[in-house]
């Protein structure tokens, strides 16, 4: 594998054959919880981590024609005393590739930098683009560049060729970025198994959050978003820990790694509490299931994504009939969007630098140039709607659930009076949420599924579930 210099300096050669402007990236600061020494962990921005390759705080980097120019300040006295030695800024530069490096200040236009090389610096970097930050990072940003920077959902006009141009670059990962998903991703595997194995021996979804967020940080890894352990399947991102664990309840485990530079896993399995599904939640798991694997089966570069989510929303549907929760053909269900009363998301999303990767960027990533969202109920939600391409990784995430705000909702109950047997979807009481997630790599001639020995047919989950009674 190359070295982090050497795909930095790729990366930003790839940049500037888009691009012929100036750009500035910040990485941001860390963000008080309720006093100024008291602070949230670090996280640089990704777009920064994208080209940086290290989460360097209260730092910048300017690139222009496969140059990088890095501004960060050398570790301070203090610093050293309550946190350690750290490298120098030098050493910092040479680890990257970073063609120059100045400290921080040096960032803001002045008539007489100490670097007489930094005149130009500070006369172009008022022309560049950048990709805006929350507060008060963006307020920064718009004070250097000396006009106002947009929040990168909604970027300035001269920020749009750079989102872009990033997109493009992001959207399929070279070998660096795919070998660092791939690492989090066994992080993420080893950490499920480990949940599923101590499920029987605690008490709590907070017992089996721990066991699993322990593996990460054994890796030196932290989550990549907020775990989902919970009963309450039917809470799409539940963030409560404190259920007790019941025989009969579905455990919905959505957790996944993210590793020192930012790249992230996202899998989710849902298993039986008692480490036996019921029949009821056997046949909804299989159902899933079989969309699931439908989805990844079909999916090959130039293939639209939009597709893959439809064909597991058909197999969905076809399933819910042979269970008789649905009436009708499955192609009809799909287009008057009934199966959405139980499957409301999107079939997946980018994963990368972010679980949801370039989300902040808004629909500019995740949709192609002239796409917009559906405002049907079955398509709202979907994150990506795009072609498939080589070097893409993306998540295949189908799901079941029974959400009381659109089962009980008046005029959905109305609207699909003739399609839901609601006598026998009370049958099915006992499957409050079931989610089966897998991350893909899209391969020249089809995929490779980074998620795969972790098993998904149901008895095996059982099995792994079990094992931790002995």
């Amino acid at each position: 594998m190359p070295s982090l210099a050497d795909t930095l300096r790729q990366r930003r050669e790839w940049l500037a054959a888009l691009i012929d402007f100036p750009v500035l990236l910040w990485s941001g600061v860390r963000p008080a919880r309720n006093f100024p020494a008291n602070q949230y962990p670090f996280r640089a921005s990704s777009h920064f981590l994208y080209f940086a390759g290290l989460p360097l705080e209260r730092s910048a980097i300017q690139l222009q024609n496969g140059r990088m120019t890095l501004f960060l300040d050398d570790p301070s006295p203090a610093a050293a005393l309550w946190h350690g030695t750290a490298p120098t800024r030098d050493q910092i530069a040479a680890q990257i590739g970073a063609d120059a490096a100045y400290p921080y200040a040096e960032l803001m236009p002045t008539e007489d930098p100490r670097d007489p090389s930094l005149l130009e610096v500070s006369k172009w970097a008022m022309e560049a683009a950048t990709i805006g930050l929350p507060s008060p990072v963006r307020d920064a940003q718009s004070d250097m560049l000396d006009r106002t920077v947009e929040a990168p959902n909604i970027p300035n006009v001269v920020d749009v060729q750079l989102a872009r141009a990033i997109v493009s670059l992001r959207m399929q990962h070279d070998s660096t970025a795919v070998e660092s998903i791939k690492a989090a991703v066994q992080a993420t595997l080893e950490a499920h198994r480990v949940g599923m194995q101590v499920t029987t021996t605690v008490t709590t979804e907070a017992g089996v959050r721990a066991a699993m967020e322990q593996v990460l940080m054994t890796h030196n890894m932290t989550t990549a978003y907020n775990s989902i352990v919970t009963i309450q399947g039917e809470v799409l991102h539940n963030e409560h820990y404190h259920h007790p664990l019941t025989a009969g309840d579905l455990l919905l485990v959505d957790v996944g790694a993210e590793t020192a530079t930012g790249w992230a896993a996202d899998v989710t399995r849902t298993w039986p509490v008692s480490g036996q599904f019921s029949p009821t939640q056997r046949a909804v798991y299989d159902v899933v299931l079989a969309a699931h694997d439908a989805a990844i089966a079909a999916m090959a570069p130039g293939v639209e994504y939009r597709d893959i989510h439809l064909l597991a929303c058909r197999h969905l549907a076809a399933g819910l009939v042979e269970l008789g929760i649905l009436q009708g053909q499955p192609d009809g269900l799909v287009e008057q969007d009934a199966h959405a009363l139980f499957f409301p998301h999107g079939i997946g999303h980018l994963l990368g630098l972010d679980v949801h990767d370039m989300e902040d960027l808004g629909d500019l990533a995740g949709y192609a140039e002239g796409r917009q969202r559906s405002n049907r109920f079955g398509l709202g939600y979907l994150r990506l709607d795009r072609p498939l391409q080589p070097q893409m990784i993306v998540t295949i995430e189908p799901g079941f659930y029974q959400v009381p705000a659109l089962l009980n909702d008046p005029q959905r109950r109305h609207q699909y009076r003739d399609v839901v047997n609601w006598e026998r979807l009370e049958q099915f009481a006992d499957v409050r949420g079931i989610r089966i997630e897998d991350d893909v790599l899209l391969t020249e001639s089809g995929v490779e599924i980074l998620t795969q020995d972790l098993p998904t047919q149901a008895v095996a989950i059982e099995q792994l579930v079990q094992s931790g009674r002995i």
